[in-house]
């Protein structure tokens, strides 16, 4: 029986969490021809191609993107193993790269991992702040907090808390445009809202539901940029309570069409599937169901 090239799938595993050729090499401490004659080696001993390669970009084909999620638990259960020979899990150590959504992350995520570090000085945290959603596996994301209503997936998933979304405007927007009584009644306001939510959807309390397409002045990838546009009366959004309670405790901003709830959303912490992640990463995890299973 011919043993799997494990080295090679360990750097293929690299590659795409690099995306770069020379990015993994830098991070394995290999020359650039290593980790092509690696990838190369094991593109032929599979019989497929595993990389779009031109002179500017990388990306992965059809066998390489099914084959990446492979690589990384192949990878990950070497690290695993190695780490519980020495010991590793009584003091972890090492890199952790962790994603959040922009506006979360900044207020409540960046805070926390101050904390989480300073309980752990020999692990190294890589926080990537992006509302964007992101391959997991294809980036090398170890933990990735999500606020959604998450779809079925390969992921490993764990709700934290719920979030919940309120209609928002200035006193001055309601004064000189109306306040809406009725969920459809937004189609005729001046809306502000997010880039990659193209419809509102709200329940009523005797069960009608309601979509809504907004349009308006001004649309964004980022919640926190629309509060300038809303607070200067300039139009009327839906956003999550954590962007929008210190406005409404303040009274810069007041909730319209408090009656009617949009559909659930929640803050999910997410893994790729593999059940085996290192000392570092249990570490993590643990830290963040603690502080945000409970809302504080």
């Amino acid at each position: 029986m011919r043993l799997p090239d494990f080295e090679a799938w360990a750097i293929f595993a690299t590659v795409v969490e690099q995306r770069s050729f020379s990015g993994a090499a830098r991070s394995l401490g290999l020359s650039k021809a290593t980790v092509s004659k690696a990838i190369t080696r094991l593109e032929a001993h599979l019989g497929a191609t595993l990389f779009h390669r031109t002179s500017r970009t990388l990306s992965l084909t059809e066998t390489g993107r099914a084959l990446a999620p492979r690589a990384h638990r192949i990878l990950t259960e070497a690290v695993c193993a190695e780490e519980e020979a020495s010991d590793a899990a009584s003091a972890p150590k090492g890199l952790v790269k962790l994603a959040a959504p922009m506006t979360f992350g900044l207020q409540r995520v960046a805070p926390a991992i101050a904390e989480f570090l300073a309980l752990y000085p020999d692990i190294q945290v890589d926080l990537c702040l992006d509302d964007k959603r992101i391959d997991l596996v294809e980036q090398g994301i170890d933990v990735a907090l999500r606020i959604a209503q998450l779809p079925d997936s390969s992921l490993r998933a764990r709700r934290l808390c719920p979030i919940s979304m309120h209609v928002v405007a200035s006193s001055a927007y309601l004064e000189q445009h109306g306040r809406p009584r009725h969920p459809a009644e937004l189609a005729e306001h001046r809306c502000i809202w997010y880039a990659n939510n193209e419809t509102w959807r709200f329940q009523g309390p005797g069960g009608e539901e309601v979509a809504v397409r907004p349009s308006g002045p001004l649309r964004s990838s980022s919640g926190e940029a629309m509060l300038p546009a809303l607070r200067a009366g300039l139009g009327i959004s839906a956003l999550p309570d954590f962007i929008v309670d210190p406005d409404l405790q303040e009274g810069t901003l007041e909730a319209v069409l408090a009656e009617w709830q949009a559909p659930p959303i929640a803050l999910h912490l997410v893994t790729p599937p593999n059940p085996l992640r290192p000392a570092r990463v249990e570490a993590l995890i643990g830290f963040l169901v603690a502080r945000f299973s409970v809302r504080g």
